[in-house]
């Protein structure tokens, strides 16, 4: 761990039901260095996780991310977790009920209390929920992390965790929330038909007549959607494929990737984590020594050139081109 790095980390505490849900949206982030499953703002010391179930000691299943602002701002993580619960219910979280697992957002400091105002007020002021936004913004108390077995649970149990997450209902309301005809309807007027296409209809744009398929200038290439960074101009080679190609992604944490039986095929789709553009498919038949080739739509993308990242905000990817 580099020292002087750490001094800038900043904590962030989010309540939002069951945490082992809570877990899966910020891993493998840019700038996210660690997230602990737990307990807090009750009264009881040390709470088992059957006591607070009970819903005896005041606590709420919460996770903490330790996080650097420089790399990934907190309004970044306030956005994740409104795109991960449901903010108009009080008394639980989907089938998960009582206190313990209430939402909430528990500030550090000042400015994480103000932001958390502010973008609870601009989703109100959005009407995409008929109901009242109900989740509470209250001081950071003591943070008890929770049992090992609670760490990390859906990597020990995959299937568990997946039966579970399905059956609770999250995915399916945040589906409905967040991926409405409304949204796209915006999206269609900033995007080319192409680039809409591609992003929200899974399009695929011809080889060779494409912007990028050949681009050898460095730079960065992000959404096209979100401005989210995916690919660095370092990784791009040329595969005779006809789209742009790149041996790896900028971050495995920008990336989704999914099961894709279409067309009579079973391939590996690749989804933009942030804003959920189709980009392509990810394939073995790549450079060594990982030997996989991300075979990306360039409709999907904008490219910043390297010369231009610092007037961009993305001054931070320089040393990753």
């Amino acid at each position: 761990m580099n020292n002087t790095h750490s001094e800038s980390w900043r904590k962030a505490t989010f309540a939002g039901g069951c945490f082992w849900c809570m877990v899966t949206p910020f891993e493998e982030l840019p700038g996210i260095h660690g997230i602990v499953s737990g307990y807090t703002g009750g009264t009881t010391e040390n709470p088992t996780y059957e006591e607070v179930c009970s819903d005896t000691t005041g606590h709420t299943e919460a996770v903490q991310i330790t996080y650097d602002p420089e790399i990934f701002p907190y309004s970044k993580l306030l956005d994740i977790y409104w795109k991960s619960v449901d903010p108009t219910d009080a008394g639980g979280q989907f089938h998960d009920r009582g206190s313990s697992y209430r939402p909430a957002i528990f500030y550090h400091d000042e400015q994480q209390r103000e932001e958390a105002i502010a973008s609870k007020e601009a989703l109100e002021q959005s009407g995409r929920f008929s109901k009242q936004i109900v989740v509470e913004i209250e001081p950071a108390s003591v943070f008890y992390p929770a049992e090992e077995y609670h760490q990390d649970y859906h990597l020990k149990n995959p299937l568990r965790y997946k039966y579970y997450r399905h059956g609770s209902g999250r995915d399916s309301f945040l589906q409905q929330h967040w991926n409405t005809p409304k949204d796209k309807e915006e999206l269609r007027k900033k995007l080319t038909p192409m680039q809409f296409e591609v992003t929200q209809n899974n399009a695929t744009e011809p080889p060779f007549r494409n912007e990028f398929y050949d681009n050898a200038e460095p730079g960065l290439y992000v959404d096209i959607v979100s401005g989210e960074p995916l690919f660095s101009s370092r990784d791009q080679f040329d595969a005779g494929c006809g789209w742009p190609s790149f041996s790896q992604p900028l971050h495995g944490g920008s990336i989704m990737e999914h099961q894709d039986y279409s067309h009579g095929m079973h391939r590996i789709e690749v989804r933009s984590r942030e804003a959920d553009s189709h980009l392509g498919h990810v394939f073995d038949d790549g450079p060594k020594p990982g030997g996989l080739r991300y075979c990306i739509n360039s409709a999907s993308l904008r490219f910043i050139p390297k010369d231009r990242l610092e007037e961009e905000g993305y001054g931070r990817y320089l040393s990753e081109l």
